[in-house]
């Protein structure tokens, strides 16, 4: 939550997040190390690099998109979010080792410069099959070095959170790019479909997570209420369980209901650091914990704790008769309103 640029500050679950990463990047490299040079003894250093890097990073890649969908239906997949950047950074750097070692090895022996030789040396443009796919593979990794760029906080709040995402949500063009990278290759290249197999596999696995995930979503955005005034009914008390909220929504509005200390606040759903589901998050210390990257906020005021300063707006709420109501029209962003008293 820095204003200026600070170095990571590596504690103890980030260290375990990482060496756990860092376990599974090595077990594969080396898996695939083995299998390959029992399988291809004539294979090359240069070539059983490329082939290992690109492998991994785009079964990361997949890995990354797959989380955030994921962690809405399996709960205990919300431990992978925490830190996913650090997936990201890493896959980036994969990606790049990849990237280099091809260019050096197709590219690097002629006279041109390898990179113009690399948008020349093959100019089937108009071709589906002989299409020069590695131009869409050269493509993807700007795009993902961009964001391996300015995946530290301090980019978040120099570019603003809106300008943040939308930069970083180009992953999706990435992948895309990357999908028929990875699909011109093999057919290009390879005579065995497992290749083409196992990419369509994991598309249909991305798409479909992401699908499933904005029904589920859509469906508990339509919740049924009717009026009381200017309140609008969300649900019973006991639907909420305790240090954990009800998503409502209204009018295209959602707003996190908390109840906690036989208390219930409302706050707006979307965290001020990257829009993270406030609703999917939990009282820890007092605090609305938001459960993508821990940023916190005090229920009855929706400010962060101190030195922090962040504030997302806050609403009224009402139980009566074990039934909770809310008013959604918010008094702003930090405003400090009572919490209603669970009767």
């Amino acid at each position: 939550m820095s204003v200026g640029y600070k170095f990571i500050d590596w504690n103890p679950q980030k260290k375990k997040y990482d060496a756990v990463m860092a376990g599974c990047i090595l077990l594969y490299l080396l898996a695939f190390i083995l299998l390959n040079t029992m399988m291809f003894p004539e294979i090359t250093a240069e070539t059983l690099i490329i082939r290992a890097t690109g492998t991994l990073a785009i079964l990361m890649l997949h890995v990354i998109l797959i989380i955030g969908p994921l962690a809405r239906f399996v709960p205990e997949a919300k431990i992978l979010l925490y830190n996913r950047r650090h997936l990201g950074v890493s896959m980036f750097f994969i990606s790049a080792i990849h990237g280099i070692f091809s260019i050096i090895q197709y590219h690097g022996g002629g006279n041109e410069n390898p990179i113009v030789s690399l948008f020349t040396s093959n100019m089937d443009y108009f071709s589906f099959v002989e299409f020069p796919f590695m131009i869409l593979g050269f493509f993807a990794l700007v795009i993902l070095f961009f964001m391996a760029a300015t995946s530290h906080d301090f980019w978040l709040n120099k570019l603003s959170p809106k300008t943040w995402k939308r930069l970083h949500m180009m992953v999706y063009v990435a992948y895309t790019l990357l999908i028929f990278h990875v699909l011109l290759g093999t057919l290009q290249n390879e005579k065995s479909l497992l290749g083409f197999l196992l990419l369509l596999l994991g598309s249909i696995t991305v798409c479909g997570m992401h699908i499933m995930a904005g029904i589920k979503n859509r469906k508990e955005e339509q919740l049924f209420f009717k009026k009381s005034g200017e309140f609008e009914l969300v649900c019973r008390v006991d639907e909420i369980e305790n240090n954990r909220a009800k998503l409502f929504t209204f009018k295209g509005k959602s707003i996190a209901i908390y109840k906690y200390d036989d208390k219930i606040s409302a706050v707006d759903n979307y965290c001020k650091h990257q829009g993270g589901p406030l609703s999917e998050g939990k009282i820890i210390d007092g605090c609305i914990t938001c459960p993508w990257h821990g940023w916190q906020y005090l229920p009855e005021n929706g400010q962060s704790p101190p030195p922090f300063q962040e504030k997302i707006p806050t609403y009224e709420v009402r139980v009566t008769k074990g039934l909770v109501y809310v008013n959604p029209i918010s008094k702003g962003e930090g405003a400090a309103i009572k919490a209603a008293q669970i009767n």
